[in-house]
């Protein structure tokens, strides 16, 4: 009976979180804005970040909950505006695209975390994000559109001759001299990506690859010892190198990937446990 009454708060919880979410969303450019506060700031009049990507899993989830086709609608129309206008030819995308409020039309790209080059910044924790959420929008539609580019992002980023031997990236892929330092959060989003994408591609190589960053995290490099580093599970996470924010410390979402990737990997080894 308790157990029944905390799922309801959680229930009502999320619901309310879903519904707060969805009014930062704007039908005239069809996604949800980022950062009010830098519509002035920053001159942003509609500024949509990569990593509102994750955030499209808790207006699906709200929407499995509730049955309010509203936020179903302004997660596919998110992910649809994201992959149209955030992406690059070559599959790469900036943290920033700055749109026109009234037209919906692309003002620029533009940058907060990543290289301040925008015309290749390659974020590394971003084309994680986008990697992420466009596996999940498959996995709770099945629309194929979202899986092929799901894999166009996998494709280059494993692909990618920046891409260090251990499969820990760099901080922005692009290679320039600020970028060299290695982020091991996106490398936790990535793996965690890849295991599933792997569920659903199998032939394509990303299980074998998010299989190798995982091993990479787990060893000496990145995996903290107990106790130190700040009780963080995983170090040489980087927050913002640019912003000399969060430099090789750690990070909540670094270690929550880290654990999730780890799962999803022994379930695919290990079938059994799914019955667990």
């Amino acid at each position: 009976e308790r157990s029944r009454g905390l799922g309801d708060v959680y229930k009502r919880q999320l619901l309310k979180s879903a519904d707060e979410l969805a009014k930062l969303y704007n039908p005239r450019v069809g996604t949800l804005l980022s950062w009010p506060w830098k519509v002035k700031e920053s001159n942003w009049p509609h500024n949509t970040i990569i990593d509102n990507m994750m955030n499209l899993e808790l207006l699906m989830e709200a929407y499995k909950l509730s049955g309010d086709t509203t936020l179903r609608h302004i997660a596919l129309s998110h992910a649809d505006k994201t992959m149209k206008c955030q992406y690059r030819e070559n599959y790469s995308c900036p943290h920033v695209v700055d749109y026109d409020a009234e037209t919906g039309e692309v003002r620029k790209f533009d940058w907060n975390n990543g290289s301040d080059d925008v015309r290749v910044s390659t974020w590394a924790r971003g084309q994680a994000w986008g990697l992420y959420g466009f596996t999940m929008m498959y996995r709770e539609t099945k629309n194929p559109k979202y899986l092929r580019h799901a894999e166009h992002i996998a494709d280059f980023l494993i692909q990618h001759p920046n891409l260090p031997a251990d499969g820990i990236p760099y901080w922005d892929y692009s290679g320039s001299q600020v970028s060299t330092i290695r982020d091991a959060s996106a490398a936790s989003v990535t793996a965690s990506a890849l295991i599933e994408l792997s569920t659903y591609s199998p032939h394509k190589g990303y299980f074998k690859t998010g299989e190798k960053m995982l091993k990479s995290l787990s060893s000496d490099a990145y995996l903290a010892k107990p106790g130190k580093h700040s009780f963080f599970i995983i170090k040489q996470a980087i927050g913002n190198y640019l912003r000399n924010s969060e430099l090789e410390g750690g990070l909540s979402y670094a270690d929550y990937y880290y654990v999730e990737g780890l799962l999803r990997y022994l379930k695919q080894i290990n079938p059994s446990m799914e019955q667990k």
